[in-house]
């Protein structure tokens, strides 16, 4: 069965870029690079992946680009621009010229405003995203989930997807209102959901695998499985788990489920939402 890993992320360590990752995390404050994640995708079935943007800056973007052309198995890039710039239209239209450069993403979870993606030029700036074909990956916590849904309403026909199942408190098993909110962001069938990033909402060093039963489910349940894709959060899932037992986790979730069930959460998926 082919595998597309829709979210991982590159990196050339910076104690000042990178402050983000704290004390706790010191098993990530290393150099990330292909080389690294390679053999892992090999060892695990998975023969290509999307690299997401980890910094916001127009550098990244170009960092990962030039990453994707190095290296044949990072099928696509999901960089990031300044989507409330004056120029907007501008940069989206440099970076149009890059083929593997599938979409956008801002890093909203660390927005002090619940409704930052409100914002009059923020909402233009995604409204510019369609005439070049952008997708746009949706990074936010729970708390930002009701924005969120008034959001996607405004972009219908825009492809989005969430990240991290929105990163619900897994590591104090809270269900609600993720579940309700979440439930009303499914109803709009333009909105995708990664099953990424659960292992660094659970507790870090005593995680079980049922603690993401009825988060995973409920995914299901809401998203069903043509809205799905596999993502790892390498080497952020590293804090947690190793890149085998992340796809160790989505196997046993999905193990259930018809072959061509499983086969569009692990690569179709991914394949037709990022034209990859």
């Amino acid at each position: 069965m082919k595998r597309i890993d829709s979210h991982q992320h590159f990196w050339h360590y910076h104690p000042v870029r990178d402050a983000w990752i704290t004390d706790d995390m010191a098993a990530i404050r290393c150099d990330f690079l292909p080389a690294d994640l390679e053999p892992l995708m090999v060892a695990n079935n998975v023969s290509g992946c999307v690299a997401v943007q980890a910094d916001q800056s127009e550098a990244e973007t170009r960092f990962l680009l030039d990453l994707a052309d190095q290296h044949p198995f990072i099928h696509g890039v999901v960089g990031w621009v300044d989507l409330q710039a004056a120029d907007v239209n501008e940069r989206l239209a440099y970076f149009s010229r890059y083929p593997k450069l599938k979409g956008m993403r801002h890093i909203v979870q660390g927005e002090e405003d619940p409704r930052f993606l409100l914002r009059p030029a923020f909402l233009a700036g995604i409204e510019a995203l369609a005439t070049y074909g952008f997708t746009y990956d949706v990074l936010i916590k729970p708390h930002q989930l009701d924005a969120a849904t008034e959001f996607v309403a405004c972009f219908p026909n825009q492809p989005f997807v969430i990240d991290h199942l929105a990163k619900p408190y897994i590591a104090a098993g809270t269900k609600e209102p993720w579940a309700t909110q979440l439930a009303a962001l499914a109803g709009h069938g333009n909105v995708y959901c990664k099953l990424s990033g659960m292992v660094t909402e659970a507790s870090w060093l005593g995680w079980k695998p049922d603690d993401f039963g009825f988060y995973i489910q409920h995914i299901l349940d809401v998203f069903g499985p043509r809205r799905i894709m596999f993502g790892s959060d390498w080497p952020v899932c590293n804090v947690a788990a190793p890149y085998s037992v992340v796809v160790g986790l989505v196997e046993q979730a999905i193990s259930h489920l018809p072959a061509a069930h499983q086969q569009r959460i692990w690569y179709q998926n991914a394949v037709d939402f990022y034209s990859l």
